[in-house]
């Protein structure tokens, strides 16, 4: 029932990442194996949990506690064509099992209702094509995502050319996401209401569209063997219905009110990324960030990881990120809009307010597997503390397991 669109997620996942050392152009006239190959399982379980003060279904009071246990399998096969071109296809699917009580105040009436709890699913599939010979990538990748009263489906494209010597690469990402939300308005705003006994209520919501489409620009570059830099300009655009539908607004009047925002959004964000590599056991990884959108918000990320590796097979990696922003100019608190305002909103994630996320990665890849198991070649352990300046905080561990 709640969407859940969780930063911390996405960038405790991107902290992963790192710029690969750049190798040498293969020779092209060796054998390829032509045959489509199993390259890589990944299994990944984490679980999240949040708490807060701040609840946008009660009108940005009340709880937010949330958790969710998400579960992904990725796999990836590969094979090379007769212009031995390597082709890459990733298959991915994904599953979220969330209870969340905030929610669960969509009806604020029962003990529990069908909002207090959901499943996600989410799979998706990607190819591309690498020319090692040209230094060319192309990509197409497709997406869909489903719970109670979301759905979404995806599809891009890239394209990618590096130097003949790899230390240059220029990428090019468009991406489109079309979804649909269902109208599930707090209950007393409904027109009508039924359920039934496993409070799984009986209504065909009507749904209304929203639509997000996105440019990615990114260039990177080897200064040394030391040191990497990848500089990043998205714009994005969305367009449709922006808000939640049981996302309420109590006016100064006492009288509540369904959020309404604009019907588009125009977003820039601009990125930087450093790697430095201090000898062969420590990596020091970099971020910046700077953030705008015509509704008002401006934002600031900056986050450092350093990867150390306590013998060839074991590494630690600590990592922080700070973030801020500003407030979108038609958010205000509990009970401060007036009936005079055209957009509302009391979401405090358009608030202002900043916030700091710190953790560390552990990870084991010794050269005969794990355990002994040639195919069992990678466990990793993270866990992050995300601590928000409104009242807000959350905890993620995950788990990563890699089969060759």
């Amino acid at each position: 029932m709640k969407k859940i669109c969780l930063a911390v997620v996405g960038l405790y996942l991107n902290l992963v990442a790192v710029f690969a050392q750049p190798s040498p152009t293969q020779d092209s006239t060796q054998y390829k194996n032509r045959q489509l190959k199993l390259e890589e399982v990944n299994l990944v379980s984490s679980y999240y949990h949040q708490e807060g003060g701040n609840s946008s279904v009660t009108g940005g009071i009340g709880t937010e506690k949330l958790t969710d246990i998400a579960n992904i399998i990725d796999v990836k096969f590969a094979k090379y064509d007769k212009q031995l071109r390597k082709h890459t296809f990733n298959f991915e699917l994904g599953a979220d099992t969330y209870t969340s009580a905030s929610s669960d105040m969509i009806d604020l009436k029962a003990n529990s209702s069908a909002s207090s709890h959901d499943v996600r699913v989410y799979p998706s599939l990607s190819w591309t094509v690498e020319n090692e010979k040209k230094g060319t990538t192309f990509g197409l990748n497709a997406s869909a995502s489903t719970e109670f009263d979301y759905k979404s489906f995806g599809f891009g494209a890239s394209f990618s050319k590096k130097s003949t010597n790899n230390n240059r690469e220029f990428t090019v990402k468009a991406q489109a996401y079309l979804d649909k939300v269902s109208l599930v308005y707090p209950v007393e705003l409904r027109t009508s209401y039924t359920g039934n006994a496993n409070g799984r209520e009986r209504i065909n919501y009507a749904t209304t569209p929203r639509n997000s489409f996105s440019g990615s620009l990114s260039y990177s570059q080897v200064i040394n063997k030391n040191l990497q830099l990848l500089f990043l300009l998205d714009l994005a655009w969305q367009d449709g219905y922006l808000g939640l539908p049981f996302h309420r607004v109590y006016l100064k009047d006492n009288t509540v009110k369904v959020e309404a925002l604009p019907s588009n959004r125009f977003k820039i964000p601009l990125g930087m990324r450093a790697n430095y590599f201090l000898g062969d056991k420590i990596v020091l990884r970099s971020f910046y960030r700077y953030y705008h959108d015509d509704w008002g918000l401006t934002a600031h990320t900056a986050d450092i990881e350093t990867a150390i590796k306590l013998t060839p097979f074991f590494s630690v990696a600590p990592f922080y990120r700070y973030y801020q922003q500003s407030a979108v100019k038609y958010f205000a608190p509990y009970m401060s809009h007036t009936a005079s305002d055209v957009y509302y909103t009391s979401n405090y994630d358009f608030s202002k307010f900043h916030s700091h996320f710190v953790g560390a990665g552990f990870r084991a890849a010794p050269p005969k597997g794990i355990f002994g198991n040639q195919h069992f070649s990678m466990i990793e352990l993270r866990y992050g503390h995300y601590i928000r300046s409104t009242n807000f905080n959350s905890n993620i561990i995950s788990l990563n397991l890699k089969f060759k």
